[in-house]
């Protein structure tokens, strides 16, 4: 296997239709993924987003109004993620900068509480391409949220989704099984390394607040807009072959007031429709390592 593999040469280029269908039991038709994202923001270093740009175009440190931007999220938007999916019943994927179990320790204690999936999201948000040693911070994130948790995660998603060509045998080095950063499909997919398998779920870059709301500008109802008309669709292809639909959200975005109403009409939606599962990025991986015999993911 050669070395600095591009991810081309990772996987077969696969077309759906010629793949036999997926099946959920039940006669279910779709899996609702939905992956909430909780990060610390160092106030040391440029912030991972900038809702307000600098005066003049002038980069400053430190960056308080962007930091206090996100503090808010889990000041107070993580709150309201709480509340909603308790009442929903509803045990989201957490994607955890590993760094929330010791500067966040009541919301990552709240998570493990309520029965959250922990993912891996890196140490603290910032790319993977910046790390000086990035097996290092894999292994230190795994560590810590593992030590906190009393469970090593399975999945991972990099901070912005970055990669570098070596991420995946270090990734399957440090045992995760599963990742969220190639967002190339409906259907899981497997990845080799040299490290051994790993699993591709399906999320997504489309149906996810911080392009929509922060890089594209869309006024808040439209994360309902686009969430209505992606589930209409999926649900329909649904009938023929299981597919995923993967909501990604913010605490300093979907948290927010004047926001969280059309986060919670999603699930209103949804809620009419028979043979929809909300599952975690662990339940996936099972069902799926079931559902295609693949049995090169232990």
């Amino acid at each position: 296997m050669p070395d600095h593999m591009i991810p081309r040469e990772r996987c077969d280029f696969s077309a759906i239709v010629d793949r036999p269908p997926l099946k959920l039991p039940g006669n279910a038709r779709l899996i609702l993924w939905t992956i909430v994202n909780y990060e610390v923001w160092d106030i040391s270093k440029p912030m991972a987003r900038q809702v307000i740009p600098a005066p003049t175009g002038q980069a400053l440190l430190p960056d308080v109004p962007n930091w206090s931007w996100h503090e808010y999220g889990m000041r107070v938007g993580a709150w309201r993620f709480f509340e909603l999916y308790e009442r929903l019943g509803i045990k989201p994927s957490l994607s955890a900068n590993a760094r929330i179990c010791e500067d966040y320790p009541r919301v990552a204690e709240q998570a493990k509480r309520a029965g959250w999936e922990f993912m891996g999201h890196a140490y603290e948000q910032g790319p993977i391409h910046k790390e000086a040693d990035q097996a290092g911070m894999i292994n230190r994130s795994m560590d810590v949220i593992e030590k906190f948790t009393g469970t090593r995660p399975v999945g991972w998603m990099g901070p912005g989704l970055t990669q570098t060509l070596d991420t995946p045998e270090l990734l399957a080095k440090a045992g995760v099984k599963y990742i969220a950063d190639w967002v190339y499909d409906d259907e899981p997919t497997v990845i080799k390394t040299a490290n051994g398998p790993l699993v591709t779920l399906p999320y997504t870059v489309e149906l996810n607040d911080i392009p929509m709301m922060i890089v594209q500008h869309h006024e808040s109802d439209y994360l309902l807009k686009r969430a209505i008309d992606q589930f209409d669709r999926l649900y329909t292809e649904g009938a023929d072959r299981a597919k995923i639909m993967a909501l990604a959200i913010h605490p300093y975005i979907s948290g927010q007031p004047h926001r969280i109403k059309y986060l919670e009409a999603i699930y209103d939606y949804v809620r009419r429709f028979p043979g929809v599962l909300h599952w975690n990025g662990v339940q996936i991986l099972d069902w799926y390592k079931s559902a295609s015999g693949n049995k090169l993911v232990a």
